[in-house]
């Protein structure tokens, strides 16, 4: 088997080390207290700072940016550190916004990084819907992301970006055997939207982790801002309920987590 370690950062923010290949995602740096505007009536006050900081943490070969658009995926200070990096792949409209190294993916499209051990590392975009149907025009192109890599025994890892349960999901099960899925959580509400959810909460995480014979399931993105709706302690009481507990890891900040994939 081959190995993937992940270091948690706070936020849908980690370090994905595969084969020497330093992969960061969603780089969120901002310290805790600033609120900020997502848009269309919408905000957020971040409640947690970052375990890590970019120097800590360089030198990083790609960013995978699941959308450029929302502060809590990429805040000034992670927007800061991209010219320093190899590359950031993200969606189409984010390539043109950010310009310089960006690489836009749509999704099932894909390219490869090459690691220093010679292992090549393919990245597929996955298709997202972040927020209820038909809400694409108001909050803007997401993407997921599946890495594969020869030498991977357990399936390959599947990063959900910030999405609900869609059609796109299953597609993604059906396309790939995902062995470890890194899924975004906190199940997004803001008042001005009502009951309109815009990520994933512990019923879909379940979903995911039935439906696609998951063997290892990461929470990320589930804390650190006021629109989480969503804990931990209530995830982990709905993972006990659905007897997927002993399948969770659980990331500390800061502290690497090794997963043999």
């Amino acid at each position: 088997m081959s190995a993937l370690t992940i270091t948690y950062v706070g936020g849908p923010t980690a370090l994905l080390e595969v084969a020497g290949l330093r992969l960061l995602t969603d780089p969120t740096f901002d310290p805790a207290g600033r609120r900020y505007n997502f848009g269309w009536g919408t905000s957020s006050r971040k409640l947690q700072g970052p375990a890590l900081t970019p120097a800590e943490l360089a030198p990083i070969d790609a960013v995978l940016l699941s959308h450029d658009h929302h502060d809590d995926n990429l805040d000034d200070a992670g927007r800061a550190m991209l010219p320093s990096v190899g590359s950031v792949i993200t969606t189409p409209s984010g390539e043109r916004r950010l310009g310089g190294n960006a690489i836009g993916l749509t999704p099932w499209s894909s390219t490869v990084l090459p690691a220093p051990d010679g292992t090549e590392v393919r990245i597929t975009a996955t298709p997202c819907r972040h927020g209820p149907p038909l809400s694409r025009p108001l909050v803007g192109e997401v993407v997921g992301f599946v890495l594969e890599w020869e030498g991977q025994r357990d399936g390959a890892v599947w990063i959900t970006g910030d999405t609900v349960w869609f059609s796109g999901i299953p597609e993604v099960g059906g396309r790939f055997d995902v062995g470890t899925a890194i899924v975004h959580l906190g199940g997004v509400r803001f008042p001005v939207t009502g009951p309109a959810r815009f990520t994933m909460n512990a019923a879909e995480a379940v979903r995911v982790a039935d439906d696609f014979g998951i063997r290892t399931l990461v929470p990320i993105h589930y804390e650190g801002w006021k629109h989480f709706r969503q804990g931990r302690a209530a995830v982990e009481a709905a993972f006990r309920e659905a007897g997927i507990e002993d399948r969770v890891r659980w990331p500390v900040a800061a502290q690497p987590l090794t997963l043999e994939v």
